[in-house]
């Protein structure tokens, strides 16, 4: 089955390699063109910060919590570093991956330095691990940072990894985050657009960006600029700060179905939670992305898995 109109297969995927791409994107929008990618790169990005303290379930201390939840939920893809795919995904052969080839740590603030994120492998090596793990990798994932003194150094990189990644039939997914001593506000909903335009010169499949804020507080419609300037690029929502299940699930379902974005990118509000709670709003958030549910009939969902036995505790 090819893909849709709407869906069309990049050139720069070779003919050998467009069956292993489709079949790929299928997979991990689980047929319907919307990603549902559960974020699992904070433990570089955030140090320890989002999993151990107050209001953190205690889960969330050991980063095999990741991959309990992903195995367990429903989910398109788990993304993280490959460091600990080599090291969990052996037991969890069943997951589907994305390979986040680059972090940075929080510790050094704007203020003091523009950020820069560079590539820890090489493409080569992802190839070597692929063929000797025989994992399910559908794709690989890449942090640009516009608006830092280091931009072309990243953009170039997030270029090449584009491109390399489709010669060998994978999905390449931006996460774009304008950043640096020149941007004043990075959730202005024009700068966001811009951002997301470029990932889409950059060649991406998907692009990650945070939901814009406007001035009116109608977020969700300024964001329909950004999915219209991603064009054939699909646009997703990182999830931020945790938050109430009821109002996440308001403000995803508003994402998709007012301003088109397709699907999110969630770490935080997942893994923070113990792995029932977890697996539970996972499905609930799969349920809008993939399904199309109301937020009541999402919200029911939830805690209808909360209350199943079936659920492991």
């Amino acid at each position: 089955m090819s893909l849709t109109p709407t869906q069309k297969t990049p050139l720069d995927v070779p003919v050998e390699q467009r069956a292993l791409y489709e079949q790929n994107f299928r997979e991990m929008t689980r047929g319907t063109g919307r990603l549902m990618l559960m974020a699992a790169d904070q433990k570089v990005e955030h140090l320890n910060d989002d999993f151990f303290g107050s209001g953190i379930a205690e889960d969330d201390a050991d980063p095999e919590h990741f991959f309990r939840i992903a195995s367990r939920a429903r989910i398109g893809v788990l993304a993280t570093q490959l460091g600990l795919i080599a090291r969990y995904g052996a037991d969890y052969p069943q997951i589907r991956y994305v390979v986040k080839l680059n972090s940075k740590t929080h510790l050094i603030p704007t203020k003091i330095g523009d950020p820069e994120s560079r590539q820890w492998l090489s493409i080569e090596q992802l190839d070597q691990f692929r063929k000797s793990s025989s994992l399910p990798i559908l794709g690989v994932g890449y942090t640009i940072y516009p608006g830092s003194r280091t931009e072309p150094e990243m953009l170039r990189e997030a270029a090449h990894l584009v491109f390399e990644a489709h010669q060998r039939g994978l999905l390449a997914i931006l996460w774009a985050y304008p950043r640096g001593a020149a941007v004043s506000d990075e959730r202005d909903p024009h700068l966001i657009a811009g951002v997301a335009g470029l990932a889409a010169c950059l060649g991406a499949d998907f692009v990650k960006v945070n939901e814009p804020k406007a001035k009116d507080g109608r977020n969700a419609a300024a964001l329909r600029e950004a999915v219209l300037a991603a064009g054939r690029t699909r646009l997703i929502c990182a999830g931020g700060k945790e938050t109430s299940v009821p109002d996440f699930l308001a403000r995803l379902h508003a994402q998709i179905h007012e301003a088109g974005a397709a699907g999110n990118a969630t770490g935080r509000n997942i893994h923070q939670r113990s792995l029932p709670e977890a697996v539970a709003f996972c499905n609930a958030i799969s349920a809008i992305t993939f399904d199309g549910s109301t937020v009541e009939e999402a919200t029911a969902l939830y805690q209808k898995d909360l209350s199943s036995p079936s659920l492991d505790r």
